[in-house]
């Protein structure tokens, strides 16, 4: 692997990422990775994640210097502000593949229910490569499938950026150091089965099974025992693959960013009174809403949609402050792999005329954009052995911040975090943890790589896993579909019980 070649260059390698700061090196060499999407009947299209290609560096001062990404209105005529079925969405997106070849990568995570094709297109200056050091991110629209407006969004989004790139630095900037997955629509049957013009009501809100798929996923709190749909085994397959850093969800009903939990410790009681809800990185999560909500035409002021409607202060809220529920797929997406997923409900009207969808576009265009940016915030770097070469799945947490994540297979991380100083504590697998204090500052992200000494008993019994990594906590997983709950339900519910308790006391006593 690289990391072997570059073994021998080492304090150069390290030299040039944590005091130079001024570009990775080469790593074209870096194998495929191949990904085990579901394949697409289509033979133009394709099963992909593949591997790591290089980039340089970037800061926020990149995007200071950039020109309002407002004061840029390229062409979007070739999609009009009409709604798309399914078969005009997956025309246009093929289309798009086929303009942009070298911005644009088409695939399918899997099928609904009723066999429609889930579509996901990247769009980046790699757009069938994993940047090496680079974040992934995703937008995901239409989870219930009357709020539409989403949809339309990210199908418009997809358009700017791709036709902006050439003109636009700031847009240049982000799809050069960034891979931005954009699924429109997660639940294409419940579309099918909505109304234009309906703006309250629930038809179409649920898959063609009739399961309301943001209701669907393991919960922190308490055990989901719906039966998992095929989208949202999709989902978790996907993000499974690919180690995403940001997510924002597209909803409709409301304006506001609502963030994690969705769920309460008291979920367990079966009490889902509103009450706030607080991460271990509430600072992050608040900082993430308001730069969706400040950049929005509208959101920041804080307006309720009708006057029985709840108002939200900055046009953000906590997500269990504005009502609690169990099995969100934000809350699954931040504790089982640590990326940051926000709801940004973006229109009063879950399913308003098409002829409203350019003054939702004027409004959630730059915000959409901003807040992708925000991916390249806080600390990234390597976990490596001895010789350079990368641990995969080493387990990382920020000291006070009990949800953990993970390296990828190239010994990759990313964590968003606002300025401060921090301190990361590492595990792995045969390795001595370790503690390594660093600072995050404003204007760009902190480069951190780690190196791990190898460890074995006194005994001198092989390499043992370290203890102090049972801490971090690991959310028990959900039953496959189908599956009945056997005799390991009662650890799971010890275990919830557990966690609960000490998520209530952190948030009373702080």
């Amino acid at each position: 692997m690289i990391y072997r070649a570059l073994s021998r260059m080492q304090p150069a390698y390290l030299a040039v990422l944590l005091v130079v700061c001024l570009a990775t090196p080469n790593l074209a060499d870096v194998q495929p990775e191949q990904r085990n999407f579901e394949p697409s009947s289509d033979p133009a299209l394709f099963a992909f994640d593949r591997g790591a290609s290089d980039g340089s560096l970037y800061t926020f001062d990149n995007l200071s210097v950039a020109q309002d990404p407002r004061a840029y209105r390229p062409d979007v005529g070739a999609l009009d502000f009409v709604y798309h079925n399914h078969d005009e969405m997956t025309r246009y997106l093929r289309a798009t593949t086929a303009r942009y070849p070298n911005l644009t990568a088409l695939y399918s995570i899997g099928k609904s229910a009723q066999g429609r094709d889930l579509w996901v297109l990247v769009v980046s200056a790699s757009p069938y490569e994993h940047m090496l050091g680079k974040p992934d991110v995703k937008y995901i629209g239409n989870i219930h499938g009357n709020e539409a407006v989403g949809r339309e969004l990210l199908l418009h989004m997809i358009q700017y950026l791709v036709s902006s790139y050439g003109s636009d630095p700031y847009i240049k900037w982000l799809l050069d150091n960034t891979r931005i997955h954009i699924l429109p629509s997660l639940n294409p049957d419940g579309y099918a089965a909505s109304k234009e013009g309906t703006c309250d009501g629930g038809q179409g809100r649920y898959n063609s099974r009739g399961f309301d798929l943001n209701r669907n996923f393991p919960d922190y709190f308490k055990q989901n025992n719906k039966r998992s749909q095929p989208e949202t085994e999709a989902v978790k397959d996907w993000i499974s693959k690919i180690q995403f850093v940001l997510s924002g969800s597209l909803h409709g009903g409301a304006l506001v960013v609502s963030y994690p939990y969705d769920n309460t410790p008291n979920a367990i009681f079966h009490s889902y009174l509103s009450q706030p809800s607080l991460t271990p990185d509430d600072d992050v999560f608040k900082h993430l809403s308001l730069t969706y909500a400040n950049n929005h035409g509208k959101m920041s002021r804080g307006v309720a949609c009708k006057t029985a409607s709840p108002s939200f202060e900055n046009g953000i809220t906590n997500g269990a402050a504005w009502y609690p529920l169990t099995g969100g797929m934000q809350d699954f997406n931040y504790v089982w792999h640590g990326c940051m997923e926000v709801t940004l409900e973006v229109s009063c009207c879950k399913f308003p005329p098409a002829y409203e969808l350019r003054k939702y576009w004027d409004d959630n265009q730059m915000s959409m954009i901003k807040f992708l940016a925000e991916a390249h915030r806080g600390v990234q770097g390597f976990i490596m052995d001895p010789t350079g070469n990368p641990l995969e799945r080493a387990q990382l947490k920020i000291k006070g911040r009990d949800i953990g994540f993970t390296t990828t297979k190239y010994g990759e991380f990313w964590r968003i975090l606002l300025p401060g100083v921090y301190k990361l504590e590492v595990f792995a697998d045969g390795f001595v943890p370790k503690d390594v204090d660093f600072m995050i500052v404003e204007q760009h992200p902190t480069l951190l790589n780690v190196t791990l000494q190898p460890s074995k008993r006194n005994d001198g019994s092989p390499h043992y896993r370290p203890a102090a990594a049972s801490t971090q906590y690991r959310p028990q997983q959900q039953l496959p579909p189908g599956s009945s709950q056997g005799s390991g339900s009662d650890e799971g519910i010890l275990s919830t019980l557990s966690s609960g308790f000490n998520s209530l006391v952190n948030n009373i006593f702080g």
